[in-house]
């Protein structure tokens, strides 16, 4: 399976592009920025493909040209303002979706906030909730496609090292994970049928990861 990873130079996108490329099922290709930030993905073996998020619908697509499964790990990041995160989290992940379409590739998971429900729009902190609604509305826009999609919500990140032991359902209580976890459930969720339709949380817990993915 080749994957277009998404925010492929994000500190997830980075695992999981190391991830995949050592998975013998897997190949990746990595959606980057700009050219500077290849050679850590030729390095490993990856593909790449430079593209600005915030161009075209048609740019991304011909990225997806040719792969089986797109991963969005893109964000804005905590230190920019509404304006990237509505121009990142929100257009960017419904321009992928559509590109996506466009590509011809049915495999689609997103990378989403903890908790995208309308009740946790409301009771976030006033700095957060742009980011929320953004995740909301994105993951929206992909459940009402005929895409076999997955939506992950992963809990706080941090930068520990991975564990790959985690928890994983719905209605969890907020808990951390690392973000080498968080690529781990990614790449256990692309080898996982039985996670297309669902979405579900994930916190480090005591539960492998292969065997936590099977169970959701």
């Amino acid at each position: 399976m080749k994957v277009l990873v998404v925010g492929a130079n994000g500190q997830i996108g980075k695992h999981l592009v190391s991830f995949i490329q050592e998975n013998k099922n897997l190949e990746a290709r990595a959606m980057i920025r700009n050219e500077e930030q290849a050679s850590f993905f030729e390095d490993l073996g990856a593909e790449t493909a430079v593209v600005d998020l915030e161009g075209d619908i048609d740019s991304i697509a011909k990225a997806a040209e040719g792969v089986d499964a797109i991963v969005f790990t893109a964000g804005s990041g905590p230190h920019t303002g509404k304006d990237k995160t509505i121009m990142v989290d929100l257009d960017g992940a419904i321009k992928t979706v559509e590109a996506a379409k466009v590509a011809g590739v049915k495999r689609f998971v997103m990378i989403s906030s903890f908790d995208t429900r309308r009740k946790a729009i409301l009771e976030a902190p006033e700095s957060f909730a742009p980011y929320v609604a953004a995740k909301y509305y994105a993951d929206e826009w992909l459940r009402g496609t005929d895409l076999d999609y997955t939506i992950i919500h992963p809990g706080g990140l941090t930068n520990d090292k991975g564990t790959g032991q985690v928890k994983a359902g719905f209605d969890l209580e907020i808990g951390k994970i690392p973000r080498e976890d968080v690529a781990r459930v990614i790449e256990a969720t692309l080898e996982n049928e039985s996670t297309i339709g669902k979405e579900f949380q994930i916190v480090s817990g005591n539960t492998s990861v292969n065997k936590a993915i099977q169970s959701v």
